[in-house]
């Protein structure tokens, strides 16, 4: 993962591109609605053109709210939106915007996108921070935990070894999602659908064939949704 500078000095142009880029990958087209969207104020939009500096958070609470890549973001450099991702992970930064960050746990624990297999353990990694107000926009904070995946199966839109942002409150299946799943004592990451006596695990990588979970009889009894996925991101090494 690449670190933005925690206080970069801009060509005025170079700042006016940034927020240029900011506005697209938020479809805005004024500084007020810039301002709304991120949750700051106009007055804090018009400073960063006056200092041709841009705060690293903006660009982080930008990338989190629409999946669009932070380097691009920032730099104008790479494209616009990483094809294997939904979304970066994002580098943690001071909060100078009107928003509050949430710590979301990250579980030791690792779901499959492949083999099957579950490594389970009631320890903790750490987290990651969001923001507040993107967290109540996808779902209840309070029920979210972030866990890693193990497999190849649902590259090229997840890849091993990223992490995924679960809300273990959405547990309906609504067609065509992703949700962490779990069957007998295997845990899964798979786009779902849902037909009579059935489930329908679906993975994105084409060397797997969807899964058919017969869920009459004891099957009712060992499948289960864990909760459905908000969000994903990556480490570079």
């Amino acid at each position: 993962m690449v670190p933005l500078p925690t206080s970069p000095r801009m060509s005025g142009e170079d700042a006016a591109e940034c927020l240029s880029r900011l506005m697209r990958a938020l479809e805005v087209t004024t500084d007020a609605e810039l301002a709304r969207a991120l949750g700051i104020t106009p007055q804090s939009v018009n400073g960063a053109r006056k200092r041709r500096e841009v705060p690293p958070a903006w660009v982080q609470a930008c990338a989190a709210q629409t999946g669009v890549n932070a380097h691009w973001l920032f730099f104008g450099r790479g494209p616009a939106r990483l094809p294997e991702a939904g979304a970066d992970e994002l580098p943690s930064f001071p909060a100078d915007c009107e928003s509050e960050l949430v710590t979301i746990p990250l579980a030791e624990a690792r779901l499959s996108a492949g083999t099957g297999s579950l490594e389970v353990s009631a320890a903790r990694e750490g987290g990651y921070a969001f923001r507040s107000d993107f967290l109540r926009r996808k779902g209840n904070p309070r029920r979210m935990v972030l866990m890693r995946v193990s497999g190849d199966s649902m590259v090229p839109e997840i890849y091993d070894n990223d992490v995924v942002l679960l809300d273990q409150g959405q547990k309906e299946i609504t067609p065509g999602r992703l949700y962490a799943v779990g069957f007998e004592d295997a845990i899964y990451i798979k786009r779902v659908d849902k037909l009579p006596g059935k489930i329908i695990l679906h993975s994105a990588n084409p060397a797997y064939p969807p899964l058919s979970l017969d869920l009459r009889g004891d099957g009712a009894d060992q499948f289960r949704v864990i909760g459905r996925v908000l969000w994903s991101g990556r480490e570079y090494r």
